[in-house]
């Protein structure tokens, strides 16, 4: 539909609900005159007489009872949703989905996630944990959490934090029976766990750093899982040496 179509229809609801030119054109903020021109080059347009004239007054034909019949809801339903954008510009309103790595879940959203909830009832939240790193854009989400190093080029992101320090822990239980490693490079010596990307991807590397200078360290051991929640638990049985956030 035409914009010169869509302002002859609304102006033929208009007079039809007020039942007179002159209130009409006062409503739409036209001229009488101009509003009157509008008609006719609908009538034209249609080929049929929409509306009765008389000089105090004018009514609808049949034809444009019918068509007024049809106009009325959807004219209702647009203001309705036009105030309804309106609306949300105060109150955020629809559906949200996030894509993020159980680390990050654990880190950014639990701590937040209630008083968000309160502030955005309005918001349908889904959260999808997923360490896979699922594309975002394929996978229909509106935002995800990445690591640095696994984020794509062109992807628009904003930091949510500064650098994460990680730290290689082991419980009491594993230490008991292995010397405490005072250098990175003692790990090579100890039972590590290590970390997979799910999908199939690289092992992770153990990274640290001295002053300056930053290094990566692929250590040893018996044991690597996809999942960082079975990692804590299997450091904290005291199967080895674990990677993860400080």
């Amino acid at each position: 539909m035409r914009g010169t179509e869509f302002s002859e229809l609304k102006a033929f609801a208009t007079i039809v609900e007020e039942g007179s030119f002159v209130r009409a054109a006062a409503k739409l903020r036209v001229s009488p005159p101009a509003l009157s021109q509008t008609i006719r080059g609908l009538e034209e347009r249609v080929g049929v007489r929409l509306l009765n004239r008389t000089t105090r007054s004018v009514s609808p034909t049949a034809a444009g009872e019918t068509l007024f019949a049809r106009l009325a809801p959807a004219f209702s339903e647009l203001e309705g949703a036009v105030a309804d954008a309106h609306a949300s510009r105060d109150r955020p309103a629809g559906s949200l989905r996030i894509n993020v790595p159980r680390i990050a879940a654990m880190r950014f959203i639990v701590p937040m996630l209630g008083d968000f909830r309160r502030a955005y009832p309005d918001i349908a939240l889904t959260i999808i944990v997923d360490d896979m790193l699922t594309d975002i854009v394929e996978g229909r989400f509106d935002a995800g959490i990445r690591l640095g190093e696994r984020l794509h080029k062109d992807m628009v992101a904003v930091k949510l934090s500064g650098e994460l320090e990680m730290a290689a822990v082991a419980a009491p239980s594993y230490l008991e029976n292995h010397p405490m490693p005072r250098h990175p490079a003692d790990l090579h010596y100890h039972q590590c766990i290590n970390f997979q990307w799910p999908g199939g991807g690289n092992i992770y590397r153990w990274e640290f750093a001295r002053g300056q200078r930053a290094f990566e360290i692929a250590v040893n051991g018996g044991l690597t899982v996809n999942d960082t929640e079975l990692m804590i638990r299997a450091a904290l049985d005291g199967i080895g040496v674990a990677y993860m956030l400080d």
